[in-house]
């Protein structure tokens, strides 16, 4: 569980995702859920996506583990991901990720989402 019992788990996802916004890529939104993330990402040129997300998964399953004191896969070993068509379907896919929290019945509006990049428009 990534929210919720382990919001220090949040942080440190958050904290990941934000550590390279501006270099290897550019983090366009984010949204941290109980039970997985979302991410819309602008890799640089010379920073495939398939690095970018190995990078934030082997990274955070590694100190989540220890923050949990447990062994084991902390994420899936797969990901998802979606190639944006246009600045319309940018604009839905972060209204998509924004929402989310609010969807799942966890926040009123996206921006009280603490573990989001809503709270940041």
């Amino acid at each position: 569980m990534l929210v919720g019992s382990a919001p220090d788990i949040a942080e440190l996802v958050e904290t990941a995702l934000l550590h390279f916004d501006g270099g290897r890529y550019r983090l366009l939104a984010w949204c941290i859920m109980p039970n997985h993330v979302h991410v819309v990402v602008e890799p640089s040129a010379d920073n495939p996506l398939d690095g970018i997300v190995h990078s934030w998964k082997s990274y955070t399953a590694h100190q989540a583990n220890r923050a949990l004191r447990r062994n084991g896969v902390f994420w899936h070993r797969d990901y998802f991901d979606r190639y944006i068509r246009d600045e319309g379907h940018l604009n839905r896919t972060i209204d998509y990720v924004e929402n989310n929290p609010v969807k799942a019945g966890l926040a009123f509006k996206p921006a009280e989402w603490r573990w989001s990049s809503a709270r940041l428009r």
